[in-house]
């Protein structure tokens, strides 16, 4: 195998890795620091703020987030199988893929009964 050919990929990584870190740093070394009583107060669309900034959040929106995300993971997975099976897969590969999508049909109607506890 041919390692000059992934050497393009490393740098890519590398770059991707460090430009993150990097941006940060410029931002913190070339801004200007000038904090004011206005600067340091939350700011709501132009509104003065009224109360506290720091709100709790219901539990109920952390589990429809969790949700959202299982359903896209098994969304990717199931459009892959989609597209392999097409070309035809093993009977292991099909058993696994009937094994994926039953556990996610049993957690998703699981989180769906216990969702209508949190109801109101």
């Amino acid at each position: 195998m041919a390692l000059e050919l992934y050497y393009p990929v490393a740098v890519f990584v590398l770059i991707a890795i460090a430009f993150p870190f990097l941006t940060y740093l410029a931002t913190r070394i070339l801004r200007r620091d000038r904090p004011t009583p206005l600067k340091l107060t939350t700011y709501e669309c132009g509104e003065v703020p009224e109360g506290e900034a720091n709100v709790q959040f219901n539990f109920q929106y952390y589990l429809f987030a969790i949700m959202f995300i299982v359903f896209d993971v098994a969304a990717i997975f199931i459009i892959l199988f989609g597209l392999l099976y097409a070309e035809g897969l093993s009977v292991q590969a099909q058993i696994l893929m009937l094994l994926f999508v039953s556990i996610i049909t049993v957690a998703t109607l699981y989180s769906l009964k216990k969702e209508e506890v949190y109801t109101v």
